[in-house]
């Protein structure tokens, strides 16, 4: 497995070894042992999947105070990911990070605590799977503007369409100035 550091600390892309043959393919998509030896410490208690439709943004969501590291990736289909930091000490505060994931590569992105994470589906649709290191806890849960113009996330796939699809959740999220402080990390 080949680990790859971004431009915003704590962020790690993880580029597993796929072996494959005239019947297909096998990876090992998460060994505890291997991660921690790759700088990943964090415990994972709930696994997610989504299955989304060509155009679809989910996100950009957070919550606190139960934080949520997440690994991420997707088992078909393509997305465009992304991870904007919300640690106010931070040097990168409000910048963002964004890399296709697909189920061909299987790259898997690690966004921990402090982050708010969002996809948008860029394939016919795509089934994506979290590693999370917190239980979801709805009452807990915030959301980011997926576009607001001073974090200025540049969102491919969805050229051409007035809007992605969005939750209703999600279409009234606040921008970052209008979260209070409190909320963020």
């Amino acid at each position: 497995m080949d680990v790859l550091t971004t431009d915003i600390s704590g962020l790690l892309i993880f580029k597993p070894k796929i072996f494959g043959d005239s019947r297909g393919f096998f990876l090992e998509t998460y060994n505890r042992d291997r991660y921690r030896q790759a700088g990943l410490h964090q415990d994972f208690v709930q696994d997610n999947m989504s299955l989304s439709r060509k155009g679809v943004l989910r996100g950009l969501h957070f919550q606190k105070p139960y934080t949520q590291g997440k690994l991420v990736s997707v088992v078909f289909g393509q997305v465009w990911d992304v991870a904007v930091d919300l640690r106010q000490d931070s040097p990168t505060f409000g910048k963002w990070h964004g890399l296709y994931l697909d189920g061909e590569s299987k790259i898997q992105f690690y966004v921990p605590a402090g982050f708010a994470h969002g996809f948008v589906v860029t394939s016919e649709s795509a089934l994506f799977s979290y590693k999370c290191t917190e239980t979801y806890h709805p009452e807990c849960e915030s959301a980011l503007l997926w576009n607001d113009p001073e974090v200025g996330i540049r969102w491919p796939g969805i050229e051409g369409l007035r809007a992605p699809e969005l939750s209703a959740k999600d279409a009234q999220a606040p921008r970052l100035r209008d979260i209070p402080r409190e909320r963020l990390f």
